[in-house]
């Protein structure tokens, strides 16, 4: 996966079948639905993949235990089947994951256990175990950091956790392996239509080198999550409002915070949310909240009460009370939401259920859904493009196609944090040892080597210290003050491999800094790292 040879194809093509738009979760998988069909596949991302809300989801693979108790069945359903599919075709990022929901109530233990038995029957053969009623010592027992007062028992559900990152990183080699193509820091610009006002391509800008493209196609796809607004705009500037932001913060605390490989579910809260204290990464992740906003963005901040709101409630339940000073790094992304016909301001109801809507320019765009049935959601993409186009093409061919990195569940050695590179493992482990720099750590206090970031700048057609720390190895996430630590290592090593300058290492550097001082609570200036 190399930009410049993807960039080579792009004036090579005279005309591509679809031309997708967007390198999340909805668009990564359109374009490999499109590819894998046979179909001439180009995606287009404006920054680098999963940049915007691919990367900052609560990373689990889930049905979504609470659309079960507002009675949506069908996406319960749905989103349970593509639950077990991406355990079977991406075994190396996605894991079964134990959840315990503490009761404080006699009642809540009943409730929970029955609702949660619909649960795994409703995911038939494809349920990750049974659900579980334990007592209050078998909760402190598998939770030891949990809060004690008046706990009365827990119960105990199975679902899935993953990398979201990662993930879109393997999307996009199994697009190209299957004869896409794929090119990041690509920003489309303007949609070009023929004679009679139907779309055939896009307008497209290089954000390095400022080169426009005029690209030709027979169908365009809107998968631009929060930002499909924008698409439609270009299509027709009084198309109205399709999606609505809704933004969710999570905050990382060390795992002494936790002490456990089971997740907590708190499935009411003070406003009814559901909060998730989930073990990731060697850290433990908290969130998240449901706050409806005006305007999307590339980087979202926290707000002050949804900090507060997560903090106040993680107090509640765990027995080691986490302050602002002890939050290691805090994102927060944008789900977009498919717009109610009514105007309202509460996000809890809205479904998560995805729509394909189709303008009369033939412009197909994909709106809500969520992570876990990114494969339907593109199915459902490209079978609309293809009927309303009159497009030559077979059936979705995703169902059981092997993602790349994938390996049996049982080979995948979870005690290394490179299990999430499944089958490249190995050549990892080669790059480690071809050269004692690249077997150093990024940062002292984590594992990931100098090797994963040459693997990325050569693979994985990362081009920034963001692309890296971010979404390569997922440093900023975990602790941004070590990455902020990092940055020089980082940026160097991208000078030497790509032949840049001193000058751009040293703004690459303090961009990226200044980006990272917004994971933190607090103000961070760098320390210095020596590599030997």
């Amino acid at each position: 996966m190399k930009r410049n040879e993807e960039i080579s194809k792009l004036t090579n093509v005279e005309e591509w079948d679809f031309i997708v738009i967007g390198g999340g979760a909805s668009g990564l998988g359109s374009a490999l639905d499109a590819a894998s069909r046979g179909f001439k596949t180009l995606l287009l991302e404006s920054h680098d993949f999963a940049k915007a809300t691919s990367s900052r989801s609560t990373k689990l693979v889930h049905g979504g235990v609470r659309y079960l108790a507002q009675g949506d069945v069908g996406l319960v359903k749905e989103a349970l089947k593509e639950r077990g599919l991406l355990a079977q075709n991406a075994a190396h990022v996605v894991k079964n994951q134990s959840f315990i929901i503490p009761n404080y109530t006699w009642w809540g233990g009943i409730y929970y256990k029955i609702g949660l038995s619909i649960y795994d029957f409703l995911a038939g053969k494809l349920s990750l175990g049974k659900t579980k009623y334990i007592s209050k010592s078998k909760t402190i027992e598998k939770l030891p950091t949990i809060e004690q007062h008046n706990l009365a028992s827990g119960v105990v559900y199975q679902d899935g956790q993953f990398d979201d990152a990662r993930l879109a990183i393997n999307l996009s080699q199994t697009l190209i392996e299957k004869g896409g193509s794929a090119v990041n820091y690509m920003k489309v610009t303007g949609l070009l239509k023929n004679d009679s006002g139907k779309i055939n391509g896009v307008k497209a800008e290089d954000q390095f080198s400022n080169q426009q493209y005029e690209l030709r196609a027979k169908a365009v796809i809107n998968a631009t999550g929060v930002f499909t607004n924008d698409i439609l705009n270009m299509n027709n500037p009084k198309h109205g409002k399709f999606v609505v932001p809704s933004q969710g913060i999570h905050l990382v605390l060390d795992k002494s915070f936790l002490k456990s490989d089971d997740a907590i579910m708190i499935p009411k809260t003070s406003d009814g949310r559901v909060l998730f204290v989930v073990p990731w990464h060697d850290r433990a992740l908290v969130g998240t909240t449901d706050t409806l906003l005006e305007n999307p963005s590339f980087e979202p901040h926290a707000l002050e009460s949804e900090i507060n709101f997560v903090l106040n409630t993680a107090r509640q339940y765990l027995a080691k009370k986490p302050t602002r000073e002890d939050v290691k790094s805090m994102f927060a992304g944008l789900r977009p939401l498919a717009a109610p016909k009514e105007g309202g301001k509460s996000t809890k109801e809205v479904s998560r259920s995805h729509k394909v809507i189709t303008s009369d320019t033939g412009l197909v765009s994909i709106i809500g859904g969520k992570w876990t049935t990114y494969r339907k959601m593109a199915e459902d993409t490209i079978d609309k493009a293809v009927e309303i186009l009159h497009l030559q093409g077979g059936p979705s061919q995703t169902e059981n196609l092997s993602i790349h990195g994938n390996m049996k569940a049982e080979l995948v050695d979870r005690s290394s944090h490179l299990y999430v590179y499944g089958s490249d493992i190995p050549a990892i482990k080669s790059l480690q040892k071809s050269n004692p720099q690249y077997a150093q750590k990024i940062h002292p206090d984590h594992g990931f080597t100098i090797a994963e970031a040459v693997w990325a700048l050569r693979h994985e057609m990362a081009e920034t210290i963001e692309d890296i720390l971010a979404r390569r190895v997922r440093l900023l996430f975990l602790d941004a003050r070590a990455a902020i630590d990092s940055a020089h290592t980082i940026a160097q090593l991208i000078a030497t491999e790509k032949g840049y300058s001193q000058e751009w290492a040293n703004k690459q550097e303090k961009e990226f800094i200044e980006l990272a001082q917004g994971y933190l609570l607090t103000p961070y200036s760098p320390k210095t790292i020596t590599h030997n």
